[in-house]
């Protein structure tokens, strides 16, 4: 084996970044034949001897099994597993064989023998063989036997990951999921101080279990991986003395663990609202890969209870027959309803949701019992069929404009109910089926043309509703786009101009709608409004800019008076100064005093 430096290493690496550059796209060359030379580099070829199996290749930082033998040029042989009787093992990229070899490897699949030949440097040593001769070029015959993934879970070496066995690569826990793990972990002196029964152990990811780092490598597993993981001590328990569950000992301070790992299984757990007040946890995969989605007739068959508590009610349970309803039509509670529009045929899955997606705070009476104000239920629900609604480019011209009729009568009915978030939702279907795409005739065109305004513009009003006054413009301007002189889009646009404070843009629309419309009592009575809000503005900016004016006069008249008060103060100083000049010099000026003071 050949001994390299690790700025040997370093060399190889960086002259393979500058033969890409980043997102440059490189076409794969074709596949090597048997006997074939290729140069992967300028300093390294590789001769194809027997070809591999799979497509995968080995990475830097993998553990690779090799048998190789070295030979010079000239046919001199200097080292041999072969020769030794068993392979060798050691990690690719860390400067334990050298650099030619490491980049040759990460070329080869499973069972491949290659002959790579490139130069070495006068530093190299031997193993068993003494040194290689200065500025030689050398040769490895080897053989890829095996190799082990190995993934630096923290990027930091913290958490060291060996593959043993790969799992499921499609598919990885997220944090919210409830995994299955079996596992086996023992201090550096091979001490165990965990380890899980037979069945395995399940927990949810966010909560962690047996040490801190744990669910960091979960989300990093496929099902049915096995791992074995080094885990340095600030990944583990750091100073602390580790109690974990499942423990047989105590685990002491600054422990590096060691730990076999398997991931049996895990329940994909789905925040179906994203709020985590609704989530769905898989129990059983459904089919395909269509979901019922909004405005599905559905079968479902269920268990209800309330959370670690009473069943309530059952469907397609003991004899009772399974529940049909459509999804987004208020038939069941929102949270049912949302979580079984993303169900597949067949999949089975319990739900839990929240009050806010429940019943409130309010009693629900049932058959088998009644749920409390403010209880959080869980349903086990089965998707047992449903049948999606038509996709508008299932449907042909004439069904598409009856299918947008139904749905705007549809939004007026809850319109008219005061349920406009559902409302506008029907408007926007509406409008999907009636979209613009150059399918209608000429006649066609014109009723969906109609139906497009009229929904947007029942949107718009529902926007109104629920005070989402951006939303109203959009819709308002998709009309006068195609309508410039439309009324109700004007004065609802309007509307929303006002309420966002733009003034000047709400009186262009009110002036436009006037001219349309003269005797237009609702845009008058609008336009009423807007010259209340605007003299009320104009009153308070008055105010305003007289608060300034007068804190600005305020506060030149006190510069003015303290002015004065200085310039009296330092005239009186100088007035004082001098009389006593004054006084002075009248003393020096008189006679000495004459008066005698008689004893």
């Amino acid at each position: 084996m050949v001994a390299e430096k690790a700025s040997d290493m370093s060399d190889f690496e960086n002259e393979d970044d500058l033969d890409e550059e980043p997102g440059e796209v490189i076409e794969s060359a074709p596949p090597q034949k048997v006997g074939e030379e290729r140069e992967l580099n300028s300093q390294l070829k590789k001769k194809l001897l027997k070809p591999g199996h799979g497509w995968e290749t080995p990475e830097f930082n993998d553990e690779v099994t090799v048998h190789y033998v070295g030979i010079l040029l000239d046919g001199t042989k200097f080292d041999s597993t072969r020769d030794r009787g068993e392979p060798v093992t050691f990690t690719v990229g860390q400067a334990e064989v050298a650099a030619g070899l490491d980049r040759g490897i990460v070329t080869m699949k499973m069972g491949e023998v290659a002959l790579f030949t490139f130069p070495t440097d006068s530093g190299d040593e031997v193993v068993n063989s003494g040194n290689i001769p200065s500025n030689s070029v050398v040769q490895f015959e080897v053989e890829l036997i095996s190799w082990i993934k190995v993934v630096d879970v923290c990027k930091n070496g913290g958490i060291i990951k060996k593959i043993m066995e790969k799992g499921n690569r499609n598919e990885r826990p997220s944090d919210l999921d409830e995994v299955l793990v079996k596992y086996k972990a023992t201090l550096v002196d091979g001490t165990t101080v965990a380890e899980t029964s037979e069945e395995g152990f399940e927990f949810h990811v966010k909560d962690g279990h047996l040490f801190p780092g744990l669910p960091k490598v979960i989300m990093t597993m496929g099902r049915g991986e096995k791992a074995k993981l080094i885990v340095q001590p600030q990944y583990a328990f750091g100073e602390k003395e580790g109690e974990a569950e499942s423990r047989v000992h105590s685990i002491p301070p600054n422990s590096e663990l060691h730990v076999d790992v398997e991931l049996v299984s895990f329940k994909p757990v789905i925040d179906v609202t994203g709020d985590s007040k609704v989530l769905k946890k898989i129990l059983r995969e459904g089919e395909g890969s269509l979901t019922a989605n909004e405005g599905a007739m559905v079968t479902i068959s269920y268990v209800a209870k309330v959370e670690h508590g009473t069943i309530f009610e059952k469907k397609g349970i003991d004899e009772t027959k399974p529940l049909e309803f459509i999804t987004d039509e208020e038939q069941v509670i929102p949270g049912l309803d949302r979580a079984v529009a993303t169900m597949k045929k067949g999949e089975k899955a319990i739900v839990t949701i929240h009050p806010d997606y429940a019943f409130g705070n309010v009693e629900a009476r049932f058959d088998l019992a009644t749920v409390p104000p403010g209880s959080n239920v869980v349903y086990e629900v089965e998707m047992v069929d449903f049948i999606k609604e038509k996709a508008p480019w299932e449907l042909n011209n004439s069904e598409k404009i009856e299918a947008a009729g139904k749905k705007k009568e549809e939004g007026n009915l809850l319109f008219k109910n005061g349920k406009y978030q559902r409302a506008g939702k029907k408007y926007d279907k509406a409008v999907d089926y009636v979209s613009e795409d150059g399918s209608f005739g000429d006649d066609e065109q014109k009723l969906a043309k109609e139906l497009r305004v009229s929904c947007w513009l029942n949107g718009a009003a529902c926007s109104l509703k629920l005070n989402n006054f951006s939303e109203a413009i959009k819709l308002c301007s998709q009309v006068l786009d195609v309508e410039f002189h439309n009324v109700k889009a004007l004065y609802r646009r309007a509307q929303a101009y006002i309420e966002t404070g733009d003034y000047i843009l709400a009186d262009v629309d009110i002036k436009q709608a006037l001219e349309e419309d003269p005797q237009n009592r609702e845009v008058k009575l609008l336009q009423r409004k807007l010259k209340q809000l605007q003299l009320e503005s104009d009153k308070r900016d008055a105010k305003l800019y007289a608060n300034m004016f007068a804190h600005k006069e305020k506060d030149s008249s006190v510069v003015t008076k303290r002015l004065k008060v200085e310039k009296s103060q330092d005239e009186r100083k100088d007035e004082e100064v001098m009389r006593m000049e004054g006084d002075k010099v009248a003393d020096s000026a008189a006679p000495p005093d004459t008066d005698v003071i008689n004893n």
